[in-house]
């Protein structure tokens, strides 16, 4: 007999969080989460010979200092699909600044991934995977004419931080002002 395992839930925030995937791993295409409208729309496509080499999208219920959900980069071995919803583990983040400030990428990898289910620190994903990703973010917009500076990978401790930040921003966003 099977032991019975508990699926991940949104009260295990932060540990475990909901990723919502908007780009697959292997994509050109820049598609958005049009959070008026509830549909992902195409952003852009990449006018670098770059592609996105991780899933990438937002984490439910969190607002960022640019406006939008926090971002996530997703570790997983298979692309998923715009609209995807993913169980996943923060292990670290990517910090940046663009044209709007500070940006702050957390990196998690899919729960439901056996492939992923040792890594649970920055230090157990290969060094030169994280390098990949960095080269991905100083290059994808360069022939947009546009900078992006990589700042650092941050350890998961500091991404969970911001994710605490980030859920307290939206919450205090959907309770609306104070009376």
């Amino acid at each position: 007999m099977a032991a019975f395992v508990a699926l991940p839930s949104l009260a295990d925030f932060p540990r475990v969080v909901e990723v919502v995937v908007e780009i697959p791993r292997g994509s050109r295409n820049k598609y958005e989460w049009d959070e008026a409208a509830g549909v992902f729309r195409l952003d852009r496509v990449l006018s670098s010979a770059v592609f996105y080499n991780f899933d990438y999208g937002f984490i439910t219920d969190t607002r960022a200092g640019d406006g939008d959900h926090t971002d996530a980069l997703l570790l997983i071995d298979e692309p998923t699909f715009p609209g995807c919803r993913v169980w996943a583990r923060p292990i670290g983040g990517l910090e940046m600044r663009d044209e709007m400030g500070f940006d702050f990428k957390v990196l998690c990898v899919a729960v439901a991934d056996p492939h992923q289910a040792h890594v649970e620190q920055l230090e157990q994903v290969r060094p030169h995977r994280l390098v990949e990703i960095e080269h991905f973010f100083v290059t994808y917009k360069l022939l947009e004419d546009k900078r992006v500076d990589v700042v650092g990978w941050r350890q998961r401790d500091q991404a969970l931080e911001v994710l605490v930040a980030d859920r307290e921003t939206y919450a205090g966003e959907r309770a609306g002002p104070a009376s």
